[in-house]
């Protein structure tokens, strides 16, 4: 099974994510797990992550925190994943020795050349689709990912608003991984065990 999924966590974490969670990751196709919580204390954002930890690590999943590259080390995640607001990536590379920092670059070639220079692991576009967990986010063509693949040796994330019919063009286009969160934790119709299964 070839790990294609970038699984970005809901905005809210209960009890019953953990038993969830593993149901999902145990299919194989998850290659990196973002946790991604607003407004939560880092008190409780440590808590969550020691859980969640060391149900990622089971299924040889890379475990990585969005925006917070100084917690990144504190709570032994495998790396951090970065805006373009969320600070320098310059020194986040110099924190982040050895773990994986990822950047995400919308729609542009300048962005992605920039974050290449910072010695980025891998480059996020996006967002392809309208997405329930950024309505507000900037939009991306597919010409984005055929530059990519042309132009960047890095792995290639795709992100917003990704389902199991839109996610294959995102793959022959030039990404490597596409991010999913609402078609997985949000979906009407399945359960997040059922829904992760679509994604082959």
């Amino acid at each position: 099974m070839k790990r294609l999924v970038y699984l970005i966590s809901p905005n809210k974490i209960d009890q019953n994510f953990y038993i969830s969670l593993d149901k999902v990751l145990s299919f194989k196709n998850v290659k990196f797990f973002q946790i991604r919580l607003k407004n939560v204390s880092q008190k409780r954002l440590i808590n969550i992550s020691d859980k969640l930890r060391k149900i990622t690590s089971k299924h040889k999943v890379k475990f990585i925190i969005n925006d917070n590259y100084a917690l990144t080390s504190k709570i032994k995640a495998n790396g951090c994943h970065m805006g373009q607001q969320d600070g320098s990536f310059k020194i986040a590379r110099k924190k982040l020795k050895g773990k994986i920092l990822g950047i995400t670059c919308h729609n542009s070639k300048i962005l992605a050349n920039e974050a290449i220079e910072s010695n980025a692991d891998y480059i996020a576009f996006g967002s392809f689709f309208k997405s329930r967990l950024k309505p507000s986010a900037k939009k991306a063509n597919l010409d984005i990912l055929k530059w990519a693949k042309k132009n960047i040796k890095k792995p290639i994330v795709a992100i917003g608003g990704i389902n199991n019919i839109n996610y294959r063009k995102l793959m022959i286009a030039g990404a490597k991984y596409i991010a999913l969160s609402s078609f997985i934790w949000d979906n009407p119709k399945l359960k997040p065990e059922q829904a992760i299964k679509k994604f082959k």
